[in-house]
């Protein structure tokens, strides 16, 4: 992108949004296969599905992914308008 162009992708561009959310959704993941070893595989009496502690491994993952993409693009958005001042 040229310096002078403006827009979401130029914001998306300045924030590094593709590398935030790859970071963000592997933080997410790391810390699901934790909770999951901790609470799930090492106790070993399970009593319902594995599918069900599947099912709620991946909504955890989603959601701690996502709110970390939040967070390291908010500090992100910090840090340049802190250059910018």
């Amino acid at each position: 992108m040229s310096e002078n162009e403006t827009g979401p992708g130029r914001l998306l561009e300045a924030l590094d949004a593709r590398r935030n959310a790859l970071v963000g959704f592997a933080v997410g993941v790391v810390v699901t296969a934790a909770i999951f070893v901790f609470f799930v595989v090492l106790p070993g009496a399970t009593t319902r599905s594995p599918v069900y502690y599947a099912a709620l491994a991946f909504v955890l993952a989603m959601a701690l992914g996502g709110l970390a993409t939040v967070l390291l693009l908010a500090y992100r958005a910090y840090r340049l308008s802190r250059e910018l001042s």
